[in-house]
């Protein structure tokens, strides 16, 4: 008998704090939707350097993702050209 997938789509809101040692990744906050993740985006966004809200699908048990896709961007995000830092 064959497994069933276990997709899920997992909300998170990734805050960055500046400083003199440049910027560095808060500890990311997993939202329940993506309107959640939106407003806690924004909200972040008046406290930190850069805030970023995304959404990445896959099964948490294979560890198989999809791209993550940017919700929301706030200020600056150290990255690559995708607004992604990872």
């Amino acid at each position: 008998m064959a497994e069933r997938s276990q997709r899920k789509t997992f909300f998170v809101v990734q805050g960055f704090s500046g400083g003199r040692q440049g910027h560095r990744m808060d500890t990311p906050i997993q939202a329940r939707s993506e309107a959640s993740a939106r407003r806690q985006a924004e909200r972040l966004s008046e406290r930190k350097s850069g805030v970023i809200a995304f959404s990445r699908t896959g099964d948490p048990t294979t560890g198989e993702f999809d791209e993550p896709v940017v919700l929301a961007s706030y200020g600056r995000i150290p990255g690559n050209e995708d607004g992604l830092p990872f």
